[in-house]
């Protein structure tokens, strides 16, 4: 457009209605010009969302961006200004055939209504009921809405991490695809990325679920921000809402999904938390079992030791070794200062016990710097294999 665009519009507040709004274009690229346009009576609402104010017009709206200029027109999906895509969702799903299509409808009604322009990546984790069909109908009646089918079941976190890969949306959100997870919360979600938090994770302050998923994941919820010192309520909610660098900066693996506000917050980015609406499974099971908190305990232990001693392995071994073999030899001291005084003490356990501290000990140090030199010169990663995707536009390739 060549000028740089200001808006005055000081009425413009969330659900107040605006009488008249002045947009003014200050110097050009053609030299010095002023320009006004005032909006008449025909402004009849709008609000403020994720640093944009949204126009509602008798037959269109109109968007403005407070930091990237005038974006112009929303006419339907498509906006001019170039400024691609302002929101991904990632759901991933295993065999949900009855709720893909409520759920799409329901994800292109509140996004639509935003006035973003926004794309929907469904993660087909090697589903055996048909879900790729319903998603391949899908795509064809409207592009935006994209698929990748697994070959096989790899588990959710996998399904995250390639979709976090897809994504060109400069907010990224997840949920799940069983119509637990509300998408009328994606305004929420992003209101509250707005305030200046990296990563927004939802609360299901009121489950509809079994006691026998409540109990354990109010313990698990509980051990986890005792160990990890993170606030918050919920941290395996499938609803969340991320800027783009967050999942570009985490790597998601095995199981830990669960782990994702402490992977985000061990990665240096603000991590938040508002409470979301929950709803009861309308169709098929959980695809969980008991089995997940016994696992979801060791990915704890996990992500707590990679994240602090990756880089240093030996700290950790060398710090626990350090401390069993100065016992051992604490231990053995002791017992040749009483073997000099004359006591016996080939019959004396602790002989044994200093004895087998220093051998784990010794062990303990040569295992962390053996650590160290395979961080040094080794980085491993975890390739999923790809059967199918659905993808509108072409190839996106990291320039880098």
């Amino acid at each position: 457009m060549g000028a740089a665009y200001t808006l005055q519009a000081e009425k413009a507040r969330l659900g107040r209605p605006m009488a008249q709004a002045e947009i003014v274009a200050g110097e050009s690229s053609q030299g010095k010009k002023t320009v006004r346009e005032r909006c008449e009576p025909r402004v009849v609402f709008a609000y403020r969302l994720h640093r944009r104010y949204f126009f509602f017009f008798d037959g269109h709206s109109s968007i403005v961006n407070t930091h990237h200029g005038l974006s112009g027109d929303m006419g339907g999906t498509t906006r001019r200004g170039g400024e691609g895509i302002d929101v991904s969702v990632v759901v991933p799903l295993f065999n949900e055939r009855e709720s893909i299509g409520e759920l799409a409808e329901r994800l292109r009604t509140v996004l639509d209504g935003l006035g973003l322009q926004w794309e929907a990546w469904f993660m087909d984790d090697g589903s055996t009921d048909g879900s790729f069909d319903v998603l391949r109908s899908l795509h064809e009646s409207d592009a935006r809405f994209r698929a990748i089918r697994f070959r096989r079941n790899y588990g959710k976190s996998a399904a995250l991490a390639v979709g976090f890969e897809r994504v060109r949306g400069r907010i990224v959100v997840t949920m799940d695809a069983d119509l637990q997870d509300d998408p009328d919360e994606i305004p929420r979600l992003i209101a509250k990325l707005d305030e200046g938090y990296d990563m927004v994770s939802g609360w299901k302050k009121k489950r509809y679920d079994p006691i026998s998923k409540t109990i354990p994941s109010r313990f698990f919820n509980f051990i986890t921000r005792l160990m990890t010192g993170i606030e918050i309520h919920d941290f395996n909610c499938g609803l969340k809402a991320y800027r783009r660098e967050v999942v570009q900066n985490i790597d998601v693996y095995g199981e830990m999904h669960r782990y994702i506000p402490v992977l985000a917050r061990m990665g240096g980015f603000s991590v938040s938390e508002i409470p979301v609406r929950h709803h009861p499974r309308k169709y098929g099971k959980t695809k969980f079992g008991a089995s997940r908190f016994f696992k979801g305990f060791l990915d704890l232990l996990t992500v707590l030791f990679t994240s602090r001693y990756t880089q240093r392995p030996l700290h950790v071994f060398g710090s626990i070794g350090t401390a069993l073999l100065l016992l051992g030899l604490a231990a053995n001291a002791w017992l040749t200062v009483e073997w000099l005084l004359g006591k016996p003490i080939s019959n004396r356990p602790l002989l044994l016990l200093g004895i087998l501290l220093m051998l784990v000990g010794v062990q303990l140090v040569l295992t962390g710097l053996l650590a160290e030199m395979v961080t040094k010169r080794e980085h491993r990663t975890t390739e999923y294999r790809v059967r199918d995707e659905l993808d509108a536009s072409p190839a996106q390739t990291d320039p880098s």
